[in-house]
């Protein structure tokens, strides 16, 4: 049993049913968070070192390294009981959502420092960070979060059992209409 089933069978009944419907969205908010440390981590190491002038590649390194991490373990956790694709095909998916989701993520980042020009000596330090943080891991991890979200359940990890299902019950149902007619 893991952490998220002990979690939800504490929970009050109400509360425990909409966990159970929404456990896929449970389990990628709580990869998003171990990602978004990883992230976050990565990117400061890297802006205060050896990329203190170049702050947009620290952030796609990181952020490469956090949908590397993301990956591995949305596809064996979050939507372990998803897909049904080939193993290179998926990566392969997975990863192209990821780049626009990097991309998106990536935009308020830039609109921060090249058009609002948030950046020393025009700004302190504290506000460049403040502004960075905010720009790069508020609003681009919540464009990047939403959009990633909705395309690995439409397309990275489809769920093709209920696909199938429903397509059956769509074929019952015509045949007993044409049987119904006859």
């Amino acid at each position: 049993m893991s952490i998220v089933d002990d979690v939800v069978n504490v929970l009050p009944p109400r509360m425990r049913a909409s966990a159970i419907k929404h456990k896929e969205l449970i389990k990628f908010a709580i990869v998003g968070a171990t990602t978004f440390v990883i992230d976050s981590g990565l990117f400061y190491l890297l802006k205060w070192t050896i990329l203190s002038e170049k702050p947009i590649t620290a952030k796609i390194i990181s952020g490469v390294v956090a949908v590397i991490a993301s990956y591995i373990l949305n596809r064996e956790w979050s939507f372990k009981n998803r897909g049904g694709r080939e193993k290179h095909h998926e990566a392969l998916l997975f990863f192209g959502v990821s780049g626009v989701g990097v991309v998106l993520a990536n935009i308020p980042l830039w609109i921060s420092i090249y058009v609002l020009d948030l950046r020393e000596p025009h700004v302190s330090f504290l506000v460049e960070n403040l502004a960075d943080f905010f720009s790069a891991f508020i609003i681009g991890n919540l464009l990047q979060m939403a959009f990633r979200f909705w395309a690995m359940k439409r397309w990275v990890f489809p769920d093709e059992m209920n696909e199938l299902e429903a397509e059956l019950d769509d074929l019952i149902e015509g045949e007993q209409e044409h049987l119904g007619h006859s």
